[in-house]
């Protein structure tokens, strides 16, 4: 495990990675580059390019995915290494819009006169057109929830006017403000999750056990309990039933 992303030692480590993933697993036709991620954590991923004429993913982008499967959000450092002794090879075009969009922090590792050397992702298309990536988004939650969600006994939260779907997320509790009440928050604190359903109904339809998997009493419960987070809600209101999980990785 390299210990330093960014230190001396990770360059060197990363293109044996890379290098280590071409020699045993290329095969000199569809699978020729084999690249190498570290992740905030000091963890490696590697992937290899899948090459085909309608335009098969490199292995950067492979390796990215690679990296995130595995819980990685903030890749630090990437490299590609070529089959047949060609060594380091800086990112395609796509490649660089690609990391110049989603990660514009990573650092990459490129070929020069001197040797490989690290520049930033942005530094590889100055000038660059920036198209603004997708930010994933947010479901907020007061800090009283905070134990009951990472102990897994609450995975359902009723929302009004809160637009939301299924996919990443995350989890974002907020520190109250104004209060020292026991179990505040100083700061914020966020975790990954994902978004898994959603589903709308009017707060007069909503039963005693839909009621029940949020934590209220009943159904006759859920208007005054929701007034306290949405003070003008009326029984008529469609609610959305969002459930959810925590990213345990």
């Amino acid at each position: 495990m390299i210990t330093d992303p960014v230190g001396p030692d990770a360059v060197p480590a990363l293109i044996e990675a890379a290098r280590t993933t071409i020699r045993d697993h290329g095969d000199g036709n569809v699978h020729t580059v084999a690249a190498a991620v570290l992740d905030e954590h000091g963890r490696v991923y590697v992937g290899l390019n899948l090459y085909h004429f309608t335009g098969g993913p490199c292995a950067e982008l492979v390796a990215l995915a690679t990296a995130r499967a595995a819980g990685a959000q903030a890749p630090r450092l990437i490299v590609a290494v070529g089959d047949e002794g060609r060594g380091v090879l800086a990112p395609c075009g796509r490649d660089r819009q690609v990391l110049a969009d989603y990660y514009p922090t990573i650092s990459v590792v490129v070929p020069t006169p001197d040797g490989p050397q690290v520049v930033g992702a942005e530094e590889l298309l100055p000038h660059t057109y920036r198209w603004q990536a997708q930010q994933i988004q947010r479901l907020r939650f007061r800090a009283s929830h905070l134990p009951a969600v990472r102990a897994g006994s609450k995975r359902v939260t009723l929302r009004f006017d809160d637009p939301v779907q299924v996919g990443p997320a995350l989890l974002v509790f907020e520190p109250a403000a104004g209060t020292d009440a026991a179990g505040d928050l100083e700061d914020e604190v966020t975790l990954a999750g994902r978004i898994t359903s959603t589903t709308a109904k009017t707060v007069a339809e909503i039963s005693d056990e839909e009621a029940q998997e949020d934590g209220f009493a009943d159904a006759a419960s859920v208007l005054p309990g929701l007034r306290d987070y949405y003070p003008h809600l009326s029984s008529g209101d469609y609610v959305v039933f969002v459930r959810f999980d925590v990213d345990e990785s």
